[in-house]
């Protein structure tokens, strides 16, 4: 038996051929890899190439190649884009709102130094983010005065946090909402050191179960949209035209929580509330997400009275839930740019999609069916979208999502659902061409 050669030791051990690591940076097409990515990511990927090695997965002689193709092929960041094909527009688990053309573009002016909290006129400090209040109140005349804060979450926190500090919020049984991955809006406030005032019932809140619930001690009255359900049947709740006059004369901020993002009415969307209309039924702040139907990225944007709004710039919290310069510049860009993607989305007229996805249906041997679209991210909750997708076989649904382009679609009644309602027309191609690889893909491995 001939006895295996030691690391280090004499012999024809062929861990001995594995290139060094300085060799290895040394080489002209390592070491260009080092202007865009960080000395230690490529140190990690030489190393684990010789490590391989040493295991014996793979020769010496291949190490160098393969960290050429490992350096070649990894991206600046691990997130990948895909196409959305499920036609749920606001799509949580896909990054929510896609960013517009000019949102895109005031992101990339924005990515260096900017004047975000400086008069370039004056030389000295000036307000963070005008730009973004301007657009937003001129988007929004109704309001006095706008904040931006990093996200939804955060401006509930803050407008609670200021308004009741250890105080009571007054909120409807109906509308203690858990959002997303467990998340619970009553723990959130809470979780301050406020006391939460539950009043009425999971069905019925009248306008008398708030109003016996305000004294001295209530910091705001809160307004919850229940955005991702519906209570049906015998129900009630009290309005907030019905309940600002109570919350004035008893001097409580009356706080409406809306989520979706919508500053005015929407004739598709009739059912859910928007900005405009809260503020002038009496609503002291009225609480939006950016990145849903407003289009834009994520942003907590409150809006309202400019005392009420003041109160809230003050605390000390506004400092830690503040929004980046990359945010506050694709807001405004999105406020005053075109017509957003997610808008656009919404508003797809259902006779042109069918038009346009039996075309596509035809290149890639799929099947015209009718499919529903949705608003998602809590929007317009069992509200269906009219609209068009391409049944494919069920086989497809793992490969398209792996590929690339990744596309994402729906699983639905045994079959692959392709909806185009949130795809931009100039990616058709792309489509077919990752449907045909995906069967190609499958049919190799069966």
């Amino acid at each position: 038996m001939t006895e295996r050669p030691q690391p280090g030791g004499e012999g024809t051990d062929p861990r001995r051929r594995i290139p060094r690591t300085d060799h290895l940076l040394a080489h002209p097409g390592i070491a260009a890899a080092a202007a865009t990515m960080s000395q230690r990511v490529v140190v990690g990927i030489v190393h684990a190439a010789q490590a391989r090695a040493r295991s014996g997965e793979i020769t010496p002689e291949l190490v160098e190649g393969e960290v050429l193709a490992a350096l070649g092929d990894r991206p600046s960041a691990s997130l990948r884009p895909v196409l959305n094909a499920t036609g749920v527009i606001v799509h949580t688990n896909l990054g929510r709102a896609p960013l517009s053309a000019a949102a895109r573009a005031a992101l990339d002016a924005a990515a260096g130094y900017t004047d975000v909290e400086f008069d370039l006129a004056t030389g000295a400090r000036s307000r963070r983010g005008a730009g973004a209040r301007a657009a937003i109140l001129a988007a929004c005349p109704e309001a006095e005065d706008a904040l931006v804060v990093n996200n939804g979450a955060a401006a509930l926190l803050l407008a609670t946090t200021a308004l009741a500090g250890t105080g009571e919020v007054v909120l409807s049984r109906g509308e203690m909402i858990e959002i997303g991955a467990g998340f619970r809006l009553p723990d959130l406030i809470t979780s301050t050191g406020a006391r939460l005032r539950e009043v009425g019932t999971t069905n019925r809140t009248h306008l008398a179960d708030y109003t016996d619930a305000l004294h001295p001690g209530t910091g705001c009255v809160l307004r919850l949209h229940t955005s991702n359900y519906r209570i049906t049947g015998f129900t009630s709740a009290a309005p907030i035209s019905e309940l600002a006059g109570p919350c004035r004369d008893a001097d409580i901020p009356l706080v409406a929580d809306l989520g979706s993002g919508l500053l005015a009415p929407e004739p598709l969307l009739p059912e859910e509330p928007d900005v405009a209309t809260a503020l002038r039924d009496g609503a002291d702040l009225v609480i939006i997400s950016g990145d849903k139907l407003l289009g834009g990225p994520q942003a907590g944007i409150v809006l309202g009275r400019a005392e009420v709004i003041a109160r809230l710039a003050r605390h000390p919290m506004a400092r830690a839930v503040r929004a980046d310069k990359l945010a506050l510049a694709a807001l405004e860009a999105t406020l005053e740019g075109p017509v957003p993607p997610v808008l656009d989305a919404l508003r797809t007229d259902p006779a042109r999609l069918c038009e346009r996805t039996a075309l596509l249906a035809d290149r890639i041997e799929g099947r015209l069916v009718p499919h529903d679209g949705r608003v998602g991210g809590g929007g317009g909750a069992e509200v269906p979208l009219p609209g068009w997708a391409i049944s494919l076989e069920v086989e497809l649904a793992a490969p398209l999502r792996t590929g690339d382009p990744a596309v994402v679609t729906t699983v639905q009644g045994g079959r692959c659902l392709l909806d185009l309602r949130c795809v931009p027309v100039e990616e058709d191609g792309r489509v077919v061409e990752a449907v045909l690889a995906a069967r190609a893909a499958a049919r190799g491995r069966g």
